[in-house]
C-alpha cells in the first residue's frame, strides 16, 4: 500500500492506521531485513528495489495463505482429506463400490485407500491409528470381543448359502436339514476361522463333525471346489455368485448367521468419517433391497 501510495500518511489512512504506526511497521520490518525499503524525504517517500522485491514476493505468499485457509476449511468439513478404510473381500466387492461412488460424488477431493484383512487384524489397525473406518463381521456361535475404544454400527445380517455340485443328491431337496450332511465331505475356509468355528459348533449340535477335504480363504476358490465335485461349502451371501455347474440353497432352521458392522474411530479424528459412514449406510439400506440373503439387523 505504502509504494502504491507513496506516502506513510495516505497509505495509513487507506489502511485505518495512523501515519506513526505505518512507520513505525515499515522501520521495524527494515531492522529485521537490514535494508532500507524506502528513500524518505519530507514529503513523499520512494520504494527501494529491495521494497518492490519484498512486495512481489509477499503477494505469492498471501495467496498461499489464502488457499491454505480454504483448505483448512474443507478440511474441517469433511470435503478434503484422506479416509484410511479397512474391510474384508466379499464386502469389498458387494457393498463399498456404491459407497465409494456416493462418497466421493459428494467429496470429490477425498482420497481413499483400502486395506483388506481379517476382522481382527482390522481392529488392530483401528487401536493403532493406521485405519480411521473398518468393516468387519461376527459369526453366530462365535463370541467377539470389540474393542471399548471404538465406535460400532451393525449395517447387515447375511443367511449361510449351501452349495452342491450339480447333480448332487440333496440338488433340490425342500426343507433340507443341516443333520441330512452328515455323511459328506466339506470345503471350508482355514482352521482358526470364525466361518470354520461356526460350522464345527452347528454340526457338534447335530451330533457330527464335518468331514473337510480342502480349505481356502477365497470364495473363489471354494465355489470352485464344490463345481469340481470335492465336497459341499456354506457361505455367506455377499460371497455367493450363481455360477454354472454350483447349485445353491438354504439350510431349514440353520440358525447361523454372518453379522457385519462398521467400526471406526472417534469422529473428531477425521471429518470425512462422518460422510463415509453415511455414505456406507445408504449402499447398504439399497443393498438389502436387491441382494438376496441379506437384511438389515434385526431390532
Amino acid at each position: 500500500m505504502v509504494i502504491r501510495t507513496g506516502s506513510f500518511a495516505d497509505a495509513a489512512r487507506q489502511l485505518g492506521y495512523t501515519g506513526s504506526a505505518v512507520s513505525q511497521q515499515i522501520s521495524s520490518l527494515e531492522r529485521s531485513i537490514r535494508m532500507p525499503l524506502f528513500e524518505r524525504s519530507a514529503h513523499s517517500v520512494r520504494p527501494t528495489q529491495a521494497a518492490h522485491f519484498l512486495a512481489e514476493q509477499s503477494q505469492e505468499v498471501l495467496q498461499n495463505i489464502t488457499a491454505l485457509e480454504d483448505e483448512l476449511v474443507l478440511l474441517g468439513e469433511g470435503q478434503l482429506g484422506r479416509l484410511r478404510l479397512g474391510s474384508f473381500p466379499s464386502a469389498s466387492q458387494r457393498l463399498l463400490p456404491q459407497a465409494l461412488a456416493i462418497l466421493l460424488a459428494g467429496q470429490p477431493l477425498v482420497e481413499v485407500t483400502l486395506d483388506e484383512a481379517e476382522p481382527r487384524d482390522l481392529i488392530v489397525g483401528l487401536e493403532e491409528g493406521g485405519l480411521d473406518l473398518a468393516l468387519v463381521y461376527r459369526y453366530d456361535l462365535v463370541p467377539q470381543r470389540w474393542s471399548r475404544s471404538l465406535s460400532r454400527k451393525a449395517l447387515l445380517d447375511e443367511e449361510l448359502v449351501l452349495l452342491l455340485p450339480e447333480g448332487h443328491h440333496l440338488v433340490g431337496v425342500e426343507d433340507l436339514h443341516l443333520s441330512a450332511l452328515a455323511g459328506e465331505r466339506w470345503i471350508s475356509t482355514k482352521e482358526g476361522t470364525a466361518g470354520t468355528i461356526a460350522l464345527t459348533r452347528r454340526c457338534a449340535a447335530e451330533g457330527f463333525a464335518p468331514t473337510v477335504a480342502v480349505r481356502s480363504n477365497d470364495y473363489d476358490t471354494i465355489r470352485s471346489f464344490v463345481r469340481c465335485g470335492l465336497g459341499i461349502a456354506l457361505v455367506p451371501a455377499l460371497s455367493h455368485v450363481e455360477s454354472a455347474g454350483v447349485s445353491s440353497s438354504r439350510l431349514s432352521g440353520l440358525g447361523v448367521r454372518r453379522h457385519v458392522f462398521v467400526q471406526h474411530r472417534g469422529a473428531g479424528t477425521n471429518p470425512v468419517m462422518m460422510h463415509a459412514l453415511a455414505a456406507i449406510e445408504a449402499a447398504t439400506e439399497s443393498l438389502t433391497r436387491n441382494y438376496p440373503g441379506v437384511t438389515l439387523p434385526r431390532a
